[in-house]
């Protein structure tokens, strides 16, 4: 039996049901729950959420009745921290998609609801469960190779490709008022950097490009430029508007370089001493991902601790205030 059966009759909720939320859905079947409801405003039909049976509500008041164990908020990222507040009030515990917010105004109201509240908040940076990113933080920890001396890494992705059942333009990606912009939907990469760093941001810089033919009101080109505490840098590239996608991160160590091909599913090591060693993961799925967040998120609910809510919280506060205008030193 797994750390977390026991809540799998319990209520679950998910906040909105876009192709995320589905995503979520999908998993939470997958994994054996069985009393899963929606909240969502809009009553359209589900795209694919396979053989799950779920119940739809619509207002705080049936969420009050319901009495979930957790809740995981899929909404436009304008929505999350809203409802991540009103959700921890409740004592639900809560795994919100990333970014937590587009703005950090409400954060430390946020800050100040967990402190006396008894509930979890755990954000879905899921990048951090790719097992060759697991496997380079480990590298990096072992100090085999020396310490990180810079990171460069980029994300070129054509938005109109994402979901072509959509209209891109009326994704949430696209819009301001939404949570849009390319630095914010793809911020995977900037926590990707802080967390093999190993180190607080000190400072960083980030340049917007609105050049594009792309038919949105938000950036859909950011470069951006971290320096750490501990004397390291990374620089990471962010587009809507490349057609032939390409997502890398390389890692300048001592003694090594790794090199992180996310669609190719490789890890490179590649130093002056040795032949270059290839780690593969052939078999990789990006829904493993997500499955193996989920089942970490259920694992904690019932040995977190209030610090770990609040590093989740001041994890995110930082990426976003490096997305909106950067940190001054």
């Amino acid at each position: 039996m797994s750390n977390f059966d026991k809540f799998k009759t319990e209520p679950i909720v998910v906040f909105g049901a876009g192709s995320i939320g589905e995503r979520h859905i999908r998993n939470l079947w997958q994994l054996g729950f069985r009393n899963i409801t929606i909240f969502r405003q809009r009553n359209l039909p589900f795209r694919d959420i396979a053989d799950a049976k779920v119940t739809v509500i619509k207002t705080w008041e049936e969420v009050d009745k319901l009495k979930p164990i957790a809740a995981i908020i899929t909404s436009p990222t304008s929505f999350h921290t809203s409802q991540t507040i009103e959700c921890v009030k409740r004592n639900i515990h809560v795994l919100v998609e990333k970014p937590l917010s587009n703005t950090t105004e409400d954060f430390q109201e946020l800050k100040n609801i967990i402190e006396n509240r008894s509930a979890f908040v755990y954000v879905g940076y899921m990048m951090r469960f790719h097992p060759l990113i697991a496997k380079a933080k480990q590298i990096i920890d072992s100090k085999e190779y020396g310490d990180v001396i810079s990171m460069q890494s980029k994300w070129a992705e054509y938005l109109p490709d994402w979901h072509p059942w959509e209209d891109y333009r009326t994704s949430y990606a696209a819009q301001k008022r939404l949570g849009g912009g390319v630095a914010l939907t793809l911020s995977h990469e900037i926590d990707v950097c802080n967390f093999l760093a190993n180190s607080k941001v000190r400072t960083s810089f980030i340049q917007k490009n609105y050049k594009s033919k792309l038919e949105i009101d938000v950036e859909s080109g950011a470069d951006i430029l971290i320096k750490y505490e501990n004397e390291s840098t990374s620089n990471i590239h962010l587009n809507f508007y490349e057609k032939c996608k390409e997502r890398f991160l390389r890692i300048v160590l001592d003694d090594a370089s790794l090199i992180f091909d996310y669609f190719n599913s490789t890890l490179t090591i590649k130093t002056n001493f040795q032949d270059d060693i290839v780690l593969t993961e052939n078999d990789f799925d990006r829904n493993d991902m997500f499955v193996e967040q989920t089942k970490y998120f259920f694992s904690k609910l019932d040995c977190f601790t209030f610090e770990e809510s609040l590093q989740q919280i001041e994890n995110s506060e930082q990426i976003i205030k490096i997305c909106n205008n950067g940190i001054q030193s």
